[in-house]
């Protein structure tokens, strides 16, 4: 049973390698570079946003790097195995693995560009009591998996918000994308105030 768990967590695994934004990440047109900082500056989390945000285009600056950008900084990342099943005998063997992120990405000036919010994920995993190893090894497949959403979560936040600003005309994408102006509300035409003449009634005829 552990080990049709295990291919199945796997080939979920494999499936969810191949995310890419459908187009490169929208970044405001100012932003020389982007730093990715944490306060576990060796993180697995850190590694694949570096490589995330590269891959969809931005320049990444290094950790001690003086010069002008933008920082994307990983705040707080807390695991959580909360039980969700259990045996006959009251031992827990069903588990919910809980991950919870908080992040915030600044301009190269300092302010806000993704305002201070938290990421939680989850994934269920189930731990018979008398195979620890095999639940160690499901632990860690899916914490990997749960690294990676999160690091694709982290970046759809990122660019839905420079793309909805883009929309509103307040920050030109990078490389120098137009903002887009709302089309001007047409006047409504003016409304005539000359009163209709009355229809004169039929006069009969004599005869």
């Amino acid at each position: 049973m552990t080990r049709f768990l295990l291919a199945l967590v796997l080939t979920a695994t494999l499936a969810g390698c191949g995310f890419h934004l459908r187009n490169k990440l929208m970044l405001p047109a100012d932003t020389a570079a982007v730093q990715v900082v944490s306060t576990a500056p060796y993180s697995e989390l850190v590694k694949l946003l570096r490589r995330g945000l590269q891959a969809s285009g931005a320049q990444i600056a290094d950790s001690d790097s003086t010069g002008p950008a933008a920082q994307l900084q990983v705040l707080s990342e807390r695991w959580g195995d909360l039980p969700i099943a259990i045996d006959a005998q009251g031992r827990a063997q069903e588990y919910s693995l809980r991950y919870a992120v908080i992040f915030i990405f600044r301009r190269e000036d300092g302010s806000e560009l993704v305002p201070q919010q938290v990421i939680e994920l989850s994934r269920d995993y189930v731990s018979p009591p008398t195979d620890a190893t095999g639940t160690t090894t499901e632990r860690e497949i899916l914490a990997d998996e749960l690294r990676r959403e999160m690091s694709a979560s982290i970046m759809r936040r990122i660019d839905s918000v420079v793309r909805a600003e883009l929309e509103h005309g307040r920050a030109p994408a990078k490389p120098g994308t137009a903002p887009v102006e709302p089309p001007a509300a047409t006047p409504a035409p003016p409304t005539s105030t000359t009163p209709t003449p009355a229809v004169p009634a039929d006069v009969p005829q004599g005869h």
